[in-house]
């Protein structure tokens, strides 16, 4: 049987400004990615996205970004190699201390935005990221990426001996290399309930995506991301779930798919055998 995890950004307000309809995707979706302060989020967000992940049995993961509220996360910023690591570690044990107030595990860390785009294209940031989420707990499972580039990420984790989650985007626009168009172009970013779901299944049923160009592009995930910013969130997270059901796809957290502590060369071998 087929085995796919859900997964949504949340806990994305400020202050008394609301963004997303968190309660709402919860029931459809896994694992939930927690907005960690520098993007968006602040401590009350995340003490309520945190209660509400645990109270609905979402696994919770935490999504750190750079230091950039006004351009939530999406603009890119020269940062150094310090300052990337040590800003990934001050949000993750954030939301580790939120999970623990809360009696759960983090499972997971997905980095958010322009932090994310620049870490599948420049393996020196991707391996910053990897080293800092296994200095605080290397059982942590690190999303990015699914593509052609991800076998050099596989190899990066094996080395430093985290697992890591392979995520697809049934809600985006692929090119025919197998990498996101920029969400600056028209129809990068997908709304239609139908559509969305039927690249959904296939991406897992048959581990691929077509490409803007038509042509049909291998991709095998692990995860699926259903962004919580798109206006039609819930419709496109309920539309998902459903029609995963219906194909007889297992959806559970990435955590029960994926061994956590895994040995350095396990990691390695386990996920290019996949």
């Amino acid at each position: 049987m087929a085995q796919v995890d859900l997964n949504c950004d949340m806990g994305e307000s400020f202050g008394i400004y609301k963004m997303g309809r968190d309660e709402d995707i919860l029931p459809w979706i896994t694992s939930a990615n927690v907005a960690c302060g520098f993007h968006a989020g602040d401590p009350m967000v995340m003490d309520r996205t945190v209660a509400l992940a645990a109270a609905n049995g979402v696994e919770v993961g935490a999504h750190p970004g750079f230091p950039d509220l006004m351009g939530f996360g999406r603009r890119t910023m020269e940062c150094s190699p310090e300052e990337i690591r040590n800003y990934v570690i001050y949000q993750v044990g954030a939301a580790q201390g939120f999970c623990r107030a809360y009696g759960v595990k983090l499972q997971h860390v997905k980095v958010h935005g322009s932090l994310y785009n620049l870490s599948v294209r420049d393996e020196s940031i991707f391996r910053v990221i990897a080293e800092a989420v296994a200095a605080l707990e290397p059982s942590l499972l690190l999303v990015t990426l699914a593509g052609k580039h991800a076998e050099w990420m596989i190899q990066v984790a094996g080395e430093i001996g985290i697992p890591i989650a392979l995520e697809g985007f049934p809600d985006r626009a692929y090119a025919g290399d197998g990498t996101l168009i920029s969400r600056r172009l028209p129809g990068a970013v997908i709304e239609d309930p139908e559509k969305v779901a039927q690249r959904a299944v296939q991406m897992v049923s048959q581990g691929s995506v077509t490409a803007v160009e038509g042509t049909v592009v291998p991709l095998s995930v692990d995860t699926l991301c259903i962004h919580g910013d798109n206006p039609r969130a819930v419709t496109l997270a309920e539309s998902i779930r459903k029609a995963l059901d219906a194909q007889g796809v297992e959806v559970l957290p990435m955590s029960r798919m994926i061994q956590r502590c895994m040995p350095r060369e396990s990691v390695l071998e386990s996920r290019l055998r996949k």
